[in-house]
C-alpha cells in the first residue's frame, strides 16, 4: 500500500474516534467528575492493551501486568469512593 494511503486509512480512524470521544466525554462529564473519567479511560486503554500486546505483539505476560492491575483497582476505589 502506499505511503499516503496509509496515512489516510490512519487519519481517517482517528477522526471517527475523535467523533464518537468528544460527544462521549460531554455526555460523560454530565454523570462522573473529570478525572473519575480520566481513570476509567486509563482502565479501558490497558484493558485492551495488555490483551493485544500479548497475543498479537506475542509479549510475554510479566508480573507487572498484575501489579498495575492491582494499581489501577486501588485508583479506580478511590476516586469513585
Amino acid at each position: 500500500m502506499v505511503w499516503s494511503g496509509v496515512v489516510f486509512i490512519a487519519w481517517g480512524c482517528a477522526f471517527f474516534e475523535y467523533l464518537f470521544q468528544v460527544p462521549a466525554n460531554r455526555i460523560g462529564f454530565t454523570a462522573m467528575t473529570l478525572p473519575q473519567l480520566k481513570i476509567l479511560q486509563e482502565v479501558i486503554t490497558l484493558t485492551v492493551f495488555v490483551p493485544f500486546a500479548m497475543y498479537y505483539m506475542h509479549q510475554p505476560f510479566k508480573l507487572d501486568y498484575i501489579w498495575a492491575g492491582f494499581c489501577l483497582v486501588g485508583a479506580v476505589y478511590f476516586i469513585f469512593r
